[in-house]
């Protein structure tokens, strides 16, 4: 399988914010209905569709948004589900392929699709079963074939972006109790090639550029209960795949004798009809003890996670 390729694009911004890079990749055409609930889907992972459909195609009484970063698994709902791709695979060739590459290969195939729709799609943050995914555009059960890979890596990473409904009931994935989320977007990287993507300032050598920005994506993905789903971890998760700037001013203050001490996220003083939030990157002397802070300011009102103002110096007041 192809892993999508990850781009340098300039992001939709607004018109104060300069040269936001995109450092992901970001489908063009996998966004579909959002809140005015005009995408419905059941949940279908072998069991009986329940209240998980109303939520997610937007007639629910509450819901929230995640931006989450983590891997997507494939399960088996029922043993029926289990036996029925066994056949499947036994028509296939799949001489020479893995388990793994056969059963990718399986439900890559149009005539089995079906499959697909009635497997039990498991996000998976940190190693931990966090969420069932469900794509709100039936064209989007492609992405999660995709994002099973015939070849896994230990540094891949999905990111999910969608509506975290209420908690799955058991016969809807094989007793796993978790949110149903009904995903909008989603695409798939390896940490190398987001790394790679990053434009390096040239003042910085290749090598350490690359320690340092994979330090910090990991450090914001090992944050404490980082499941993507408050708007702190939101902002934090939009900005480890969409703005380069942080990992080139990391890299700046370490190359300065400066280690970062803090990634903090706090309500902006801007709030008020919509949510902004201030996440601040605190950098601390490790000679003198001297703290610098920078911050950038992020909308987190809606599904979609944007800049409002770029990385600048910050102070406390």
């Amino acid at each position: 399988m192809e892993q999508t390729e990850v781009k340098k694009e300039l992001s939709d911004q607004p018109g104060n914010v300069n040269a936001v890079t995109a450092i992901a990749p970001s489908p063009e055409s996998h966004v579909s209905a959002q809140t005015s609930g005009q995408g419905s889907i059941k949940p279908n992972c072998g069991g009986k569709s329940s209240g998980a459909s109303s939520m997610l195609n937007g007639s629910g009484t509450s819901y929230s948004y995640i931006y989450a970063l983590g891997r997507v698994m494939a399960r088996f709902p029922t043993m029926s589900v289990e036996k029925e791709f066994a056949q499947a695979a036994g028509r296939a060739e799949t001489a020479g392929l893995t388990d793994q590459q056969t059963f990718h290969s399986v439900l890559s195939k149009h005539e089995n699709r079906y499959l697909v729709r009635k497997m039990c799609w498991v996000f998976t943050v940190e190693g931990m079963e966090t969420y069932i995914l469900q794509p709100r555009d039936p064209v989007d059960f492609e992405l999660l074939v995709e994002a099973i890979r015939p070849v896994p890596g230990p540094t891949d990473i999905d990111v999910v972006i969608g509506m975290k409904g209420p908690i799955a009931p058991p016969e809807m994935c094989n007793g796993l109790m978790v949110p149903v989320v009904g995903f909008d977007q989603m695409y798939s990287f390896d940490i190398e090639e987001l790394i790679k993507s990053i434009p390096r300032p040239e003042t910085i050598p290749e090598e350490q550029f690359e320690a340092v920005a994979k330090e910090l994506f990991w450090r914001i993905m090992q944050m404490t209960d980082n499941a993507g789903a408050t708007d702190e971890h939101r902002a934090l998760n939009y900005l480890a795949v969409r703005y380069p700037a942080i990992y080139a001013k990391t890299a700046e203050e370490f190359g300065r004798n400066y280690s970062m001490t803090a990634v903090e996220v706090l309500p902006s003083r801007l709030s008020g009809v919509r949510k902004i939030v201030d996440v601040i990157f605190s950098y601390t002397h490790r000679e003198t003890d001297v703290t610098e802070k920078f911050f950038v300011r992020v909308d987190v009102t809606e599904e979609f996670p944007f800049l409002v103002t770029k990385l600048s110096p910050y102070y406390d007041h």
